[in-house]
This record gives structure tokens, C-alpha cells and sequence, in this order.
């Protein structure tokens, strides 16, 4: 039992996604009110099957920006839906930045693995300036708590009944939690910088003082993309994301994503030591997305998971423009 109450285990406290890049909002705040409608997606991860009690988690976000200034005149407003894609190359050409605005959003996240389970709930803020004629710098902050649980009947101990630390288990708990980030967005190409969990807290399942050495860690993450034009048709855009989580090693990702006018669209991932990912998604209408990764383990795990699965469904509120997919989130 001492193990599990007082060991400083250093890992990933944060959930980990796929599909972060088509939903960047998760792990970067200054993306609230990006998009000229109300964005919401909800999600599901299981992670590792095969693995008993391995991750599992569930997201619902939404975010959208104040005011009428996120109506910016632009290529887009005189967009005709019959015509094709907004984000095709005559778009490009046209592209105006955003006016300077305000964002609000709210994430809500689910995590269990084992017999801890977590639920983060936060409210999102960010401010967009206008650097250019073609270019947004946003600063978000995102603040909230972090309800922790540790379900003791799923604790597995050879006579556990007779260890004294069972009865100093703190089994419920609460953190606040804050999260901020920077965002540099054209037409073409996002630049961004986020750190989440950065108040220092600690972190234990017992008031016994030999045993409260835990805490919780920063995460940190930088990413960046281009999106680049097979043909008029196809666009195909290269990202990668560096995460670093002291002390464990950095983790690298890189990506690839071919969108065909922009109905729909396929991509690939690779995260350095850990697996291979291939992922899938449709826009619908001009209201719906589904998308569906899966990934294949290639780490030291992969004798004893068949692989990671991960849905996302994506609503686009308040859609007045008729847009068929994301405009900045690419």
C-alpha cells in the first residue's frame, strides 16, 4: 500500500490525445473564439486495449467569440456554398485577419486509469490581436479544478485489511488548476506555445506524512503547421508538437494531414517510441464532423494492446456563414 501512497511516480498526469490537432482548443486556451461560430466537440479515448484498467477518457469542449467583431468582412462572408471549399487557394489569396477580439469557452474532462479517476472542468479565456493584414497572436488562460479520486474497493492488496495506511486514505480531493498559451495564426500557417497544471500542487492519497511526497507536475507543449496545395482539391498539412513533462523524455510528434475539399480527409501521426496513428474524418453538411483515429503501439506495450481508439464529433453552432469545416484550426 506504501507503494501506491507515497511513491513520486513521475508520468504524464494529463490525458494524452491523438487527435489534438484537430482540436488544439484541449491543450491551448488562446484558441477560444478562433472560429466565427460556436465550435463544440465531444470525444472518447480508450486507450491501450487489451490492458486491463488501462486509460479512459471523455471531453465535451465549446468555445466561440464575444461580440459581433469575430464577423470580420472578409473572403468569407460572400462565401457561395455551391462553389467548393472556403479554404481553397483563391481563399488564401484573399485572406484578411481577424479584428481584434475576445474569446470565451469552457472544457470539461474525464479521466480514469486504475483506480484513480479525475475530472478537470475550466472556463477559457483568450484576447486576439490583429498583428497584420494577415496575421492573429491570441493569449488565453484557462482556470478551473481538478477533482481527484481514488476508488479504494479497486485497490488489488495481498492483506490489504490489515494495513494501517488504509484507513488514512484521503479519497476524494480538489485542486485548482491553470492553464495559459500563446497563438500565431494566418491563413497558412499556426504557430503555438501552451503550459497546463502550472500551480504548484501536491498531490497525495494519505494524511500520513511519510507518505505525501507526490505532486503535480507542469505540462508543457509547443506546435506548429503549414498548409501546403497538392492541387486545387487537395491540401495537405505537415505539423509536429514537442511535450515535455519533467523529468520524464520528451515526447515528439509529427504529423500529416490530407484534406480533399475539405469534405473530408485522411492523416497520419507518429509519436517517437510510443506508436504509429492513422486517422479519418468527414464534415457533414455544414454542421457535422466525425473523426476516428487508431493507434498502433510500438513501444515496449505493444506485446499486450491491440492499439489505442479515439472518436470525436464536432458540432458547428451558429454556423451563419455556411462554412462546411474548421476556417483557422485547419
Amino acid at each position: 500500500m506504501a507503494v501506491l501512497l507515497g511513491t513520486q511516480v513521475f508520468a504524464q498526469q494529463k490525458p494524452q490525445y491523438t487527435q489534438y490537432i484537430f482540436n488544439q482548443y484541449l491543450l491551448n486556451p488562446a484558441l477560444s473564439g478562433i472560429e466565427n461560430y460556436i465550435d463544440f466537440k465531444g470525444g472518447y479515448r480508450k486507450q491501450w486495449t487489451g490492458i486491463t484498467e488501462a486509460p479512459q477518457t471523455s471531453f465535451v469542449s465549446a468555445n466561440w467569440a464575444l461580440g459581433d467583431n469575430q464577423l470580420w468582412s472578409n473572403a468569407l462572408t460572400s462565401f457561395p456554398e455551391q462553389t467548393g471549399s472556403p479554404m481553397d487557394r483563391s481563399y488564401m489569396q484573399t485572406y484578411m485577419s481577424s479584428p481584434a477580439h475576445h474569446g470565451v469557452g469552457i472544457t470539461a474532462v474525464s479521466d480514469r486509469a486504475g483506480p484513480l479517476s479525475q475530472i478537470d472542468v475550466n472556463l477559457n479565456y483568450a484576447y486576439h490581436l490583429q498583428l497584420s493584414n494577415d496575421l492573429n497572436l491570441s493569449m488565453g488562460i484557462a482556470a478551473g479544478v481538478s477533482g481527484i479520486k481514488l476508488d479504494v474497493n479497486a485497490l488489488k492488496l495481498p492483506d490489504a485489511q490489515y494495513d494501517p495506511s488504509i484507513g488514512r486514505i484521503v479519497v476524494n480531493q480538489f485542486k485548482p488548476d491553470l492553464s495559459i498559451g500563446l497563438w500565431l495564426y494566418g491563413a497558412r500557417v499556426f504557430v503555438g506555445v501552451s503550459a497546463q497544471q502550472v500551480l504548484p500542487q501536491k498531490l497525495s492519497f494519505t494524511d500520513d506524512e511519510n507518505y505525501n511526497k507526490g505532486k503535480e507536475v507542469p505540462h508543457f507543449f509547443a506546435t506548429a503547421g503549414y498548409k501546403l496545395f497538392v492541387d486545387d482539391d487537395i491540401a495537405a498539412i505537415p505539423s509536429v508538437m514537442v511535450k515535455y513533462i519533467q523529468p520524464v523524455p520528451l515526447s515528439i510528434d509529427l504529423n500529416l494531414k490530407m484534406a480533399f475539399k475539405d469534405r473530408f480527409w485522411i492523416g497520419g501521426s507518429y509519436r517517437k517510441d510510443d506508436s504509429f496513428a492513422a486517422m479519418l474524418g468527414f464534415n457533414v453538411g455544414k454542421m457535422v464532423n466525425l473523426t476516428y483515429s487508431y493507434d498502433f503501439t510500438t513501444s515496449n506495450l505493444k506485446s499486450s494492446t491491440n492499439g489505442s481508439h479515439e472518436i470525436v464529433l464536432g458540432l458547428l453552432l451558429d454556423n451563419i456563414y455556411k462554412v462546411p469545416s474548421s476556417i483557422r484550426m485547419w
